[in-house]
């Protein structure tokens, strides 16, 4: 995670989206058609001059609100130890177990040597179309340290698909999961998958959170990232990166070359 964080540009970090795995409710390709869509996104991506991938079990909606079966775990793992591979001398690697399976997380990256994990909730309390989600940083940090691992932590401030329990004020909130929860990074997003982040909302933030770096979670597109890459250190770009903005399409290599190049001209 540190060549991100350190990146004289601004980092972009594509998404590798998985079908599908096998036991998940829906039918997906199997561990073969898994392993090679994920890999030639993956290969999109590093073609494509972006500076990392996080990989993440998206077609397994509807999620498990916390711990994910072990089929799940064993899958990811597979997956990002081939993505590792593949591109892992180039790209910073990153997992996100959905929902919000962080010890998941961390052992798939850990084992895989991925550098860093996507936590939904990290620290607070969040309603979620899975039930109430509550963070436990503690319990996260202390499995790293059981692990001996090195791995960051990107951590989503009042993520998508989710409202919080209470009304918290959204900058001592960035505090208390950046200095007390120990994240790496905060992730800002919109109301769900692809919808943009809030620009004023974002620059409240940058405002009164110096020394915190944050990302762009969702909705980043050639549209607006005149607006909203300024306001960011980096962004991690799903929807926006497929071929037609189809996020069930595979990756387009053009459009990933046209968001690298528009981060950095910026």
């Amino acid at each position: 995670m540190q060549r991100l964080l350190e990146s004289k540009t601004k980092p972009l970090i594509g998404v590798v989206h998985l079908p599908p795995l096998p036991g998940s409710p829906s039918q997906g390709p199997g561990m073969d058609g898994i392993l090679e869509r994920a890999l030639f996104d993956a290969a999109v991506l590093e073609e494509g001059g972006a500076d990392g991938v996080i990989v993440e079990n998206l077609g397994d909606a509807p999620f498990s609100a916390e711990l994910v079966e072990p089929h799940v775990i064993a899958a990811l793992g597979i997956v990002a130890k081939a993505i590792v591979d593949r591109v892992g001398t180039r790209l910073s690697v990153g997992v996100n177990v959905l929902r919000n399976d962080a010890r998941a997380a961390v052992a798939v990256a850990a084992m895989s040597g991925a550098d860093f994990v996507r936590i939904n909730v990290h620290t607070g309390v969040m309603v979620t179309d899975q039930g109430v989600i509550q963070g436990r940083a503690r319990e996260t940090l202390l499995y790293r340290n059981q692990l001996g691992a090195s791995v960051g932590i990107a951590a989503d401030l009042l993520v998508k698909h989710a409202s919080p329990l209470g009304t918290p004020d959204p900058v001592q909130l960035a505090h208390d999961t950046y200095h007390r929860g120990g994240a790496d990074v905060l992730i800002t997003t919109g109301s769900g998958t692809g919808q943009p982040v809030d620009a004023v909302h974002l620059a409240h933030l940058r405002e009164s959170c110096e020394g915190i770096p944050f990302w762009v979670g969702s909705g980043l597109s050639l549209e607006n990232v005149a607006t909203l890459a300024p306001l960011c250190h980096g962004a991690i770009v799903g929807t926006a990166l497929h071929n037609e903005g189809d996020i069930a399409a595979p990756l387009c290599v053009e459009r990933v070359r046209a968001m690298v190049s528009a981060l950095r001209s910026l």
